[in-house]
């Protein structure tokens, strides 16, 4: 039984919505849940910049403190009804390990939950981009790696190193969306299940042994050009049988889609 849902925005997220944070809580209190964790964008590490074209993909770092407290008094507001947890989705971005684990060692003591995810890739010449922003930014990416193997390898190898990274004591234990590179996998197609099997086993194998969980991501169902969860199918059934565990999320930018498509989950 699912009883929460592990990866939730709020009205913080610069590309979210304007939901409330009370609207967010009642979602979840409607479909029956007794927790939700909160994971907002972190800021992006200072000195990155952010590819994107509205600059919009992590919160502003002057806003953390005022989400951290507006987070602590929604827990007071709601502590007989849901277990709320305080947290992040922080970007893994190769390079600014050091910034990333300064934003951690300051904000740590009151995180209750947090995701680490790759957003970001860094190509060949050095550039960054957006994985997931759009189907023509995808493109550019395919471009400067050249192929689509390329960009799978790259996109695997990132996160591989995110499990590596020495981001200290507040390090998020649990894996964000694990197979995003498939987000517009319907524009461009590519079965990397053969040639890409050993590196993706060897990353499945590196999650349990340090033992991380994985974020079970419905998201991916209901973008038109992915339409399978994050890890797709394939991927799940292997880390399920490592015995890797799962937490659900829907990555929720709006108050309504809170615990979409649990019904189709098994973590078990």
């Amino acid at each position: 039984m699912i009883i929460g849902d592990y990866h939730v925005h709020t009205p913080f997220c610069p590309h979210g919505t304007t939901d409330t944070l009370n609207a967010y809580v009642e979602s979840a209190l409607n479909k029956g849940f007794k927790e939700i964790s909160f994971t907002e964008h972190a800021p992006l590490p200072l000195g990155f910049i952010d590819p994107t074209p509205a600059k919009d993909s992590g919160l502003a770092q002057d806003k953390v403190a005022r989400y951290i407290e507006t987070m602590i008094d929604l827990k007071a507001t709601y502590k007989n009804e849901l277990k709320i947890n305080v947290g992040f989705e922080v970007d893994f971005i190769e390079g600014f390990e050091s910034e990333t684990r300064q934003f951690l060692d300051h904000y740590g003591p009151w995180i209750d939950d947090a995701i680490l995810s790759v957003h970001m890739l860094k190509d060949p010449y050095g550039q960054y981009h957006c994985l997931d922003y759009s189907v023509a930014s995808f493109g550019d990416i395919l471009r400067a790696f050249v192929s689509l193997e390329e960009v799978y390898a790259a996109y695997f190898k990132t996160v591989a190193l995110s499990l590596e990274s020495d981001l200290g004591m507040y390090k998020p234990m649990r894996l964000g969306h694990i197979t995003l590179v498939e987000k517009f996998k319907r524009q461009y197609p590519y079965d990397y299940s053969h040639k890409l099997k050993n590196q993706i086993t060897a990353l499945l194998k590196d999650v349990k042994a340090k033992g991380y969980s994985l974020d079970l991501n419905t998201a991916g169902l209901f973008k038109p050009d992915c339409l399978t969860m994050y890890p797709n199918p394939v991927v799940f059934e292997e880390a399920k049988a490592l015995g890797i565990s799962f937490k659900a999320g829907s990555d929720a930018h709006q108050s309504r889609d809170v615990g979409r498509a649990f019904d189709l989950l098994e973590l078990s």
